[in-house]
């Protein structure tokens, strides 16, 4: 059943999500969107932002922006998800070294997960958020090395995954679950009902 497609009213939409998170199109698709994905060729961030919510909300409009110039289409969706613990904003990690370093950061104390997201239509554009708060249990070496070792940590924001190993270093989730997998089905589904299509 095309769930989403059929409450929100979008048959005979194209839809394109702007994003190569298989975990956010793999949401989506259980929750029965049917839609083409377009990832954003951009590396660019935002440069001026007020805080870590400024600038996960710019991020997700730089990746819709940069889709929309190239492909006009009824419904586009695009997220970015952040992790911050006291300010400091930790993306992907890039290597062995960066990894290590944010989950020691992480290790023992709570943290806030945060996605934006931006949907498109020709009428309208909607940028809203979710932040969700995680705490970890305390890691050891041993165990970040381990985790490491599974190469889970590299394409995710934080560099763990919940849905995965990462998910036995978690002692709680105060607020959407599936944001911390990286997109807020709940409140996207609010802000999709009053998209103007």
């Amino acid at each position: 059943m095309n769930f989403l497609t059929q409450l929100c009213h979008l048959e005979n939409k194209r839809i394109i999500l702007a994003s190569q998170s298989p975990r956010r199109e793999e949401m989506l698709r259980a929750g029965g969107l049917e839609f083409e994905v377009v990832p954003a060729q951009t590396r660019e961030n935002p440069h001026h932002f007020k805080d870590e919510i400024d600038y996960v909300r710019q991020s997700a409009h730089i990746k819709a922006s940069w889709v929309w110039e190239r492909v006009q289409t009824d419904l586009l969706i695009a997220a970015d998800t952040i992790v911050v613990k006291d300010g400091q904003i930790f993306e992907k990690p890039r290597d062995d070294a960066e990894a290590r370093t944010v989950l020691k950061t992480l290790s023992g104390v709570t943290h806030q997960v945060i996605t934006a997201f931006c949907l498109r239509s020709r009428k309208q554009e909607i940028i809203d958020h979710e932040i969700t708060d995680v705490t970890f249990y305390p890691l050891t070496a041993r165990e970040i090395d381990a985790y490491l070792a599974t190469g889970e940590p590299y394409d995710k924001a934080g560099g763990y995954g919940i849905q995965g190993w990462g998910g036995i270093f978690i002692e709680s989730v105060q607020g959407c679950y599936f944001n911390v997998v990286g997109f807020p089905l709940g409140r996207f589904y609010q802000r999709l009902k009053s998209l103007n299509i």
